[in-house]
């Protein structure tokens, strides 16, 4: 028998990080049904905030057999679900080097959720898919749970849809070609490439510089249009800068 599969959107958010957070998910089963959840944390960071959201659509769909196509803008969650978990398992929730796992208690929960549908339903039926999309670029299924996300770390939360997928104002099957996850690059290049000069965002006519990620994601987070990059020298953040129309011009600091 083939399943139609369910389509899920997860996503995280953290003022802060660590800070409030909130979560966000939207599911559209087979059937045409929207289901649409979120909810907040007091202290929290955006990683949880992300597992927690994945792992709510799953325990809200446990008991529905069929194929799941999750899709979410963090790399950390579906490169922890589908590769790294099961050797911090087998080492008891330990790091290569030996070091304990971060958030070793949302990982544990996620993957629980993972390895009862494969007990509770057969084959296809047992199926999850990972979807990677690029937060920020207008994918709409995504946006939405941003801003769910969002709305709820805000502490204001939002009014959430639970209805015919007929009625939703969110074209949830409008989804990029590409959604494979980038090539992982090894540690050496990643510990290499990783200090920053600067982190710039653009939001409306307003440019600031930023020291760390965390404040320019800040800034950034839920805010329709707005722009960020990540510089490596004085030179790479004029030619943004210039990129972005800016140029010549005394950008403030903002952390």
């Amino acid at each position: 028998m083939t399943h139609r599969p369910t389509l899920v959107f997860a996503d995280g958010a953290c003022s802060g990080n660590p800070g409030p957070g909130g979560w966000g998910t939207l599911i559209v089963t087979p059937d045409g049904r929207v289901t649409e959840l979120g909810g907040h944390e007091p202290e929290t960071t955006n990683n949880r905030m992300e597992l927690t959201a994945v792992g709510k659509a799953l325990r809200h769909l446990e008991h529905l057999p069929g194929p799941i196509h999750i899709h979410t803008d963090s790399t950390y969650v579906i490169q922890g679900a589908t590769r790294w978990a099961f050797g911090w398992s087998r080492r008891g929730w330990k790091t290569a080097e030996g070091g304990e796992v971060a958030n070793a208690p949302y990982w544990k929960r996620l993957m629980a959720l993972l390895a009862r549908r494969k007990e509770d339903h057969d084959g296809e039926a047992a199926t999850v898919a990972w979807f990677y999309v690029r937060g920020h670029v207008g994918v709409p299924g995504n946006e939405r749970v941003d801003a769910i996300a969002v709305a709820y770390a805000k502490k204001k939360g939002a009014q959430l849809y639970n209805g015919p997928l007929q009625g939703y104002g969110v074209a949830v099957y409008d989804l990029p070609e590409d959604m494979s996850l980038p090539e992982e690059k090894p540690r050496e290049q990643r510990e290499a490439g990783a200090k920053a000069y600067s982190y710039l965002s653009q939001v409306g006519s307003s440019v600031k510089r930023h020291a760390t990620w965390a404040a320019c994601e800040r800034r950034v987070k839920g805010v329709s249009g707005a722009r960020f990059k990540k510089t490596k020298s004085a030179q790479d953040e004029a030619k943004v800068l210039e990129d972005w129309g800016f140029k010549g011009q005394d950008i403030p600091s903002e952390d």
